[in-house]
């Protein structure tokens, strides 16, 4: 149930990720970005147990449809062909059958096959997409990079890690940060997360910040 890696030998990165455990959620997981998460169905207890000691990544999934927990009676789960690896980085069992866990985004893959073990949890074989490319925010965009400072450090209220000058000069990291704080449709934040270009789509979500009154 852990996810195995298989390695081209002309590739110095791995390509595909065979069983990998899915874990669908009603959120969209961008690369480098965090998720918290509550974990208490037995399909999922099991799983974080497994990736936490194997050191592995489980894949998160957006929900097209049916919900996070099961219930009896209620429809199957179906989730977006592409998803976010997740790496764990805080696990806590605060009581028994209960695990809190901090996650962070990693990166992006695409469903190649996908398959339901009688428990109900979901494994996959999947194939790793590109990661962004660096490519700097062009002039008329550091307004979206301003104001992004601006509203983390409001958020955090002085705690925490600032985000560096190189994050806030790199079209992907901040163009997925405002992905996630905008309040838009869970569908456009997939089709935002699976855009290979960096820029596109951070002035998409210039156009955004407008839209909304954000940004003059």
């Amino acid at each position: 149930m852990i996810a195995g890696l298989l390695q081209r030998p002309d590739m110095p990165h791995p390509l595909t990720l065979t069983s990998l455990p899915l874990f669908p959620l009603s959120t969209v997981l961008f690369p480098g970005g965090t998720l918290a998460l509550r974990v208490f169905e037995v399909r999922y207890l099991d799983m974080v147990r497994k990736c936490q000691l194997a050191g592995a990544p489980f894949g998160v999934v957006a929900l097209t449809a049916g919900q996070e927990v099961r219930r009896a009676g209620a429809p199957e789960e179906q989730f977006q062909p592409q998803g976010t690896l997740a790496v764990i980085e805080e696990l806590h069992t605060p009581q028994p059958g209960l695990m809190t866990l901090r996650c962070r985004g990693t990166e992006r893959f695409q469903v190649t096959h996908q398959r339901r073990l009688p428990h109900g949890l979901w494994l996959a074989d999947v194939q790793q997409l590109p990661g962004d490319p660096h490519v700097p925010v062009p002039p008329d965009l550091q307004r979206a990079a301003a104001m992004l400072e601006q509203v983390l450090a409001a958020r955090h209220g002085g705690a925490g890690p600032a985000p560096t000058p190189e994050q806030l000069q790199d079209c992907g990291w901040l163009a997925n940060r405002w992905c996630e704080l905008l309040p838009v449709p869970m569908e456009l934040k997939q089709h935002l997360m699976t855009l290979d270009s960096p820029l596109v789509r951070l002035e998409l979500v210039g156009d955004m910040l407008e839209r909304l009154g954000i940004a003059p």
